[in-house]
């Protein structure tokens, strides 16, 4: 069974419900009452298609999703104004029911619950996705949340999900944007936007909302993916509504709204971390002369500064897919996070670019990817001894177009989907094993094997064999170069 956490926002808890158990109130979900179950119609009606633990308390109503879903905690409960009061009639700008919002505890979207109440009259779910952005960012979330006017707070660990169905397709299909970017955000926003569909169907929520600006790529993302799986949501997008402009703004409609401003340093880069990168974006990188300062980097110490040994690592493959380190066999999740601590100890992995943004601007970021970097060189490699000259062509212009798909949000197109389809079949013969040296910021191949291997020693050696005949190669050259020979015998006129 699946491991669940709930975080209880009274300080009494009436009703529990743990462990699977036939013919209960709550679907298949065993109930260990201590009130009167009238007491939590609301629960009931709201919940009746979850499988999974709930706690009931007072004041409080916290549900889990259905249990193979990864789901940490959930929880609801009062607010700093009363929800009924909020949702009774419309808002100022139409009526919703309620909205999943994804939330991360920052100032933009601790302000856009109340937003979302004050003008859609709608309760507002807070969900927060596990990418591997790391625990700090996850510390005091229903705090804040409780505090900001949400009804309830939903958690859930996506690590595996996210590693497993989105970063290793893409590295099967050697995706990378505009020659340097191995996709870290634009894989990100698919399985966050999915789960969010997922618990706008579990909570019975009539939209979804986030806090992507009207500039950037995120927006496309995100409402793509809500389109794609979900069309009959509305979905509300504040930055393109409200009248905030900036961060003082926030903080003048957060105190007018009695929500706790959060108090922790601004930074002055704008960053996305998960398990796959960390990236940096703003400040001193908008000008694309300045270089990056060394006190910006998190994920990687500086190459000048990394051991003076180098130190080798074997990756194992099987049909494209990495699967272990040093012949330890490792879960999806846990072989990327191994693999980002020894690439950052290294300074593997920085990449400093400008990229064409979807909406159609440049911008200039700098990217920390060092597990990812290994890997893609790993993959690639193995290639080189499984995959023949033209299935190497067709699949690399491919991955070009799976490349852009991926950045645009266009993850649940057919056309990715079949070019999927396609990365599956053409590297089912990659399996192997991959040695790579990482030294001061480079990683170097010293070593691929692999029983599918396509490289013959007694052909491709120098000594004469019975199967490479030197001599065919005279008919072959004039073959070959028939198409030029016989332009220029016309431009001599011969």
């Amino acid at each position: 069974m699946a491991q669940f956490k709930a975080i209880s926002l009274s300080s009494s808890i009436n009703l529990a419900c743990y462990g699977p158990k036939r013919n209960t109130l709550l679907h298949s979900d065993n109930l260990i009452c201590s009130r009167k179950l009238s007491t939590f119609h609301e629960l009931s009606g709201k919940s009746s298609s979850l499988h999974g633990d709930a706690i009931v308390s007072n004041n409080v109503c916290m549900t889990l999703t259905p249990k193979n879903q990864g789901i940490q905690a959930v929880l609801s409960g009062n607010s700093g104004t009363d929800v009924s009061t909020v949702t009774k009639g419309g808002g100022l700008r139409g009526k919703l029911n309620k909205v999943v919002l994804a939330y991360s505890g920052g100032l933009d979207t601790s302000v856009i619950v109340p937003w979302l109440r004050e003008n859609y009259g709608c309760e507002v779910v807070c969900f927060t996705a596990d990418v591997g952005q790391g625990i700090k960012e996850l510390d005091g979330l229903e705090a804040k949340a409780k505090a900001s006017g949400a009804c309830q707070l939903v958690v859930k660990d996506l690590k595996e999900e996210f590693v497993k169905d989105y970063i290793f397709p893409c590295l099967r299909a050697g995706a990378i944007y505009e020659r340097k970017y191995l996709l870290g955000t634009s894989m990100a926003r698919p399985v966050i936007a999915k789960a969010m569909v997922d618990v706008a169907r579990e909570v019975g929520a009539d939209a979804v909302s986030h806090g992507c600006t009207g500039k950037g790529n995120d927006q496309v993302r995100f409402e793509l993916t809500f389109f794609a799986l979900n069309p009959e949501l509305n979905v509300v997008a504040p930055w393109r509504e409200w009248d905030i402009t900036g961060r003082e703004d926030a903080i003048e409609y957060a105190k007018k709204h009695n929500v706790p401003v959060p108090v922790t340093k601004k930074s002055i880069y704008s960053r996305d971390r998960n398990l796959w990168h960390l990236s940096h974006e703003g400040d001193i990188l908008e000008d694309p002369a300045n270089e990056p300062k060394e006190d910006m980097y998190m994920m990687s110490v500086d190459p000048k500064d990394a051991p003076d040994k180098p130190q080798y690592v074997k990756i194992g493959i099987e049909s494209g897919i990495p699967v272990s380190l040093d012949g330890k066999t490792y879960s999806p999740a846990e072989l990327l996070a191994t693999l980002n601590e020894i690439g950052g100890k290294h300074g593997i992995g920085r990449i400093d670019m400008v990229e064409n943004r979807l909406v159609g601007m440049k911008s200039r970021g700098v990217y920390e990817t060092p597990g990812g970097t290994i890997l893609f060189n790993a993959v690639r490699e193995l290639e080189s001894l499984t995959l023949d000259r033209e299935t190497i062509q067709v699949k690399d212009s491919l991955a070009l177009k799976y490349a852009e798909l991926v950045y645009a949000g266009r993850w649940f197109d057919p056309l990715r989907e079949s070019m999927d389809a396609f990365m599956e079949k053409i590297t089912e013969t990659t399996t192997g094993s991959v040695t790579l040296k990482l030294y001061k910021g480079s990683v170097s191949v010293t070593g691929r094997t692999s029983a599918y291997s396509l490289y013959r020693e007694d052909i491709s050696s120098f000594e004469s064999g019975d199967i490479y005949n030197q001599a065919d190669a005279a008919g072959f050259i004039r073959l070959y170069g028939l198409p030029m020979r016989v332009r220029a015998m016309l431009n001599k006129g011969i």
